[in-house]
C-alpha cells in the first residue's frame, strides 16, 4: 500500500525545474520535499508528497479535509488504546 499526505508548502529554494526544492509542513512538522514534479507549486500551496517528492498540487479545502479525517483517526486510536489497556487494581 502507498500513502501520499497533504503539506503545505512554507517556502521554495532553487531555480533548476529538477531540484527545486521546498519545506513542507505536514500539520507542524516540516520537511524538505523536492517540487520538481510540480513545477508552478508556490509558497502557500497544498501539495501532495509521496516518499519526499511532491507529485501534485490538491484544494486547500481537500487537504483541510485530509487532515480533519487525519486527526479523526488519530482521536478514534488513542479511544481504541484506552478500551484495550487491562483495568489496574485488580
Amino acid at each position: 500500500m502507498c500513502l501520499a499526505v497533504p503539506g503545505k508548502i512554507l517556502s521554495v529554494a532553487g531555480d533548476d525545474p529538477m531540484t527545486r526544492m521546498g519545506k513542507v509542513s505536514f500539520g507542524g512538522v516540516v520537511k524538505d520535499i523536492n517540487l520538481a514534479c510540480v513545477p508552478d507549486a508556490r509558497t502557500g500551496d497544498y501539495v501532495i508528497v509521496h516518499v519526499g517528492v511532491a507529485i501534485s498540487t490538491v484544494d486547500p479545502q481537500e487537504a483541510e479535509r485530509v487532515f480533519a479525517d487525519l486527526q479523526e483517526i488519530e482521536r478514534l486510536g488513542r479511544q481504541g488504546s484506552a478500551a484495550d489497556a487491562p483495568a489496574r487494581g485488580n
